[in-house]
């Protein structure tokens, strides 16, 4: 879990998409924005099926039920490193 410094904990407010990003508002004022080449399952999703999201946990997280996709803003914060298919070479 992510609390700044301050006892600060960064919740979501909203979340749009506009042109290939997802866009999270915070409570705080702030917005994420974040390519879509990051969450496959809302790529692929429709526009109806992203507009249907509910906020989880008072902000912590964002879920798509129609796409059964949860997203957690401390992972957008700070995201882990994916990890990479190795790449052989003959």
């Amino acid at each position: 879990m992510i609390i700044l410094a301050n006892g600060f904990q960064p919740l979501a407010s909203g979340v749009a998409f506009t042109n290939g990003r997802m866009i999270v508002k915070l409570l705080d004022g702030r917005e994420l924005s974040v390519p879509l080449d990051c969450f496959p399952r809302l790529r692929r999703a429709t526009a109806r099926e992203r507009k249907k999201w509910e906020l989880v946990g008072g902000g912590l997280g964002i879920h798509w039920p129609l796409i059964d996709e949860d997203i957690s803003v401390e992972n957008l914060l700070a995201p882990r490193p994916h990890r990479r298919r190795r790449v052989t070479t003959r």
